[in-house]
C-alpha cells in the first residue's frame, strides 16, 4: 500500500517538518495527513493525526473515506482501516541524524525502511545485534520503539521482529535503552511489560 503523507498545509512530509524533540536524538511532525486510494475498492482513504504529548503517540483526528470510482465498495466506504495507513505514515514523520557532526543532515526513517518493509535496513540490524555495540543498540531501539508506539503498537514485537531476536531480549533492551537515557518521554502500554 503506497501512502501520501503531507503537512496539514499540503507540503509533502520531510525530515524538515519533523521538529518537535522526542527520546533522544529524534523529532518527529506534530501533525500530518496520510492518503492512500485502494484502486480494487475504488476508495480513497485521508487520516489527519497530531501527536499529543500527554498520551506519547499520534492520535487519529479525522478519517475520510471517499468513492473515486464509479465501481466502488459500499461496504469499503463505511469502514475505515486506519491502523495499516499510521503504520505506513509514521516512519515519513520521523528525523534522525545518521552521524553527530556539525551541519549533520536529518533524514527521516522512512528514508532508511528498505524495500522489503522493514524499518531499518538489514546491515544496520545486523551490526546492533554483536557485543559492544551498546550506543548504536540504543540508538536503533529509540528508533524502533519510537515507530512503535507513536503508531499505537507493540514496540517488543516490532523490535524482536526487526533485528530478529526473542521477545525477552528486546524487552530487556529496551529497559536498558531507558536506563542509559534513551527513549525520554515516550512510553507505550501495548504488548510490553510495566517500565518497558
Amino acid at each position: 500500500m503506497k501512502v501520501d503523507v503531507k503537512t496539514l498545509d499540503g507540503q509533502a512530509m520531510t525530515a524538515e517538518h519533523a521538529i518537535v524533540p522526542v527520546g533522544a536524538s529524534l523529532r518527529i511532525a506534530t501533525d500530518f495527513l496520510a492518503s492512500t486510494v485502494d484502486t480494487a475498492t475504488g476508495i480513497e482513504t485521508t487520516i489527519e493525526a497530531h501527536f499529543v504529548p500527554k498520551r506519547g503517540r499520534y492520535v487519529i483526528t479525522t478519517i475520510v473515506n471517499r468513492a473515486i470510482a464509479d465501481d466502488f465498495s459500499e461496504d469499503r466506504l463505511k469502514h475505515a482501516a486506519p491502523q495499516a495507513i499510521i503504520q505506513r505514515a509514521i516512519p515519513q514523520c520521523i528525523a534522525l541524524q545518521l552521524d553527530d557532526s556539525p551541519g549533520a543532515t536529518w533524514t527521516t526513517v522512512a528514508d532508511l525502511t528498505s524495500s522489503d518493509g522493514n524499518i531499518i535496513p538489514p546491515w544496520m540490524a545486523q551490526a546492533v545485534v554483536k557485543r559492544g555495540m551498546k550506543d548504536e543498540r540504543w540508538a536503533v531501539i529509540e528508533i524502533l520503539y519510537s515507530t512503535a508506539a507513536l503508531s499505537d503498537l507493540p514496540p517488543v514485537k516490532l523490535i524482536a521482529s526487526e533485528l530478529d531476536i526473542p521477545e525477552r531480549t528486546a524487552s530487556d533492551w529496551i529497559q536498558k535503552a531507558r536506563t542509559a537515557g534513551w527513549l525520554i518521554g515516550m512510553t507505550s502500554n501495548i504488548g510490553r511489560p510495566a517500565g518497558s
